[in-house]
């Protein structure tokens, strides 16, 4: 195995501020470890880096391995620097050590590690991307088309070393109930309001036929109402919002046809091109799962993966509950087992494909 040493790289990733559109000095970095350190030719599209294996082969059997490399700001109640690489207590503390610094560098480690062998399976592609945290259109959706041909992507995000077999969509719904102006006092008009209760209603008990074995129900839910002007007004409008996580049973379109044809608001998505993902029941990662005993789940938390029109799996060490958190952290255990993790399970994985 290549001498990778994680814990040094992670560190000075940690270093070097990333906040979502602002990748420029952590995908230079990216490139002088895959460059500089280990000879690897590499492409850069915006503010995404990638690299394809050594001996790669037009029609092989193609794995991505992504990760991205912006962060969150940090949270208010940090008591660390967040741009401090702090080693204690057996934990590598600062911003994006967890999501996804630790999977990054693991994904990298294997990348590197499969580059140069001339009889693999398969081909690899590794990307770093950008705007993963904002669902950016210069992350992975630039990138994505003019990547060679993908059959099948494994997203590195913190899932604590179990494999995330599907990933729920999102689609949030600006819907408007209208009624007509007039004065509460005589009664007049056409209350919006009323108008919009059937409707939010409706949100609340509808159930969708279709019930994934990994995601559960599709999931909606109105979050923010606004109405009325002053008292004595009947409002002649009524607005509200819906999220709406999509289980992989459903594309968004088909769940926004659903909803419009049972409301009589108007309703309009704000976008529908984070669809659900995941892998079918007879891919052959599921069977890498039994025999590295890992556990298959399905994540209600968003990715890349919704933006790759190819079967993928969410992998990473670290917990996603650590994401976003003051003081974020992995432990160090999990930083330097992610390499030969991901190694093992490209390994399982070109046995089947």
């Amino acid at each position: 195995m290549i001498s990778f040493n994680i814990v040094n790289y992670l560190s000075q990733l940690i270093r070097i501020q990333s906040f979502s559109k602002e990748e420029d000095f952590a995908a230079q970095y990216v490139q002088s470890i895959l460059e500089n350190d280990f000879f690897i030719p590499t492409q850069r599209y915006l503010n995404n880096v990638y690299a394809v294996n050594k001996h790669f082969t037009q029609g092989k059997f193609t794995i991505l391995l992504n990760s991205h490399i912006d962060t969150v700001k940090p949270n208010p109640a940090y008591t660390n620097n967040p741009f401090a690489p702090i080693q204690q207590d057996g934990k590598l503390f600062g911003l994006g050590s967890n999501d996804a610094g630790g999977a990054l560098m693991g994904l990298m480690g294997a990348f590197i590690h499969f580059y140069n062998q001339d009889n693999l399976p398969f081909n690899l592609v590794f990307a770093a991307s950008a705007e993963e945290e904002i669902s950016g259109k210069n992350g992975m959706e630039a990138l994505f088309p003019i990547l060679p041909k993908i059959d099948f992507a494994i997203v590195g995000e913190p899932t604590l070393g179990q494999i995330a077999v599907a990933e729920r969509g999102l689609m949030v719904l600006d819907v408007v109930a209208t009624g007509i102006a007039g004065h509460a006092a005589r009664k007049e008009g056409v209350n919006a309001i009323y108008k919009a209760l059937p409707d939010i209603q409706w949100f609340q008990t509808f159930q969708f036929p279709k019930v994934s074995d990994e995601l559960g129900e599709v999931g909606m839910m109105v979050t923010q109402i606004n109405a009325g002007s002053q008292h004595n007004v009947v409002p002649a409008e009524c607005s509200f919002v819906v999220d709406i996580r999509v289980n992989d049973c459903y594309t968004n379109t088909e769940v926004l046809d659903i909803v419009q044809q049972n409301i009589h608001s108007t309703a309009v998505a704000r976008s529908t091109r984070l669809n659900s993902s995941g892998v079918s029941a007879q891919h052959p990662i599921r069977e890498v799962a039994k025999i590295m005993g890992l556990k298959t789940y399905g994540s209600p938390t968003l990715s890349d993966q919704a933006l790759m029109p190819c079967e993928s799996v969410k992998i990473g060490p670290g917990d996603s509950a650590r994401s976003h958190t003051a003081n974020e952290f992995i432990f160090i255990d999990e930083l330097q087992n992610a390499m030969p993790y991901y190694i093992q399970i490209l390994n399982d994985l070109g046995k089947l494909v």
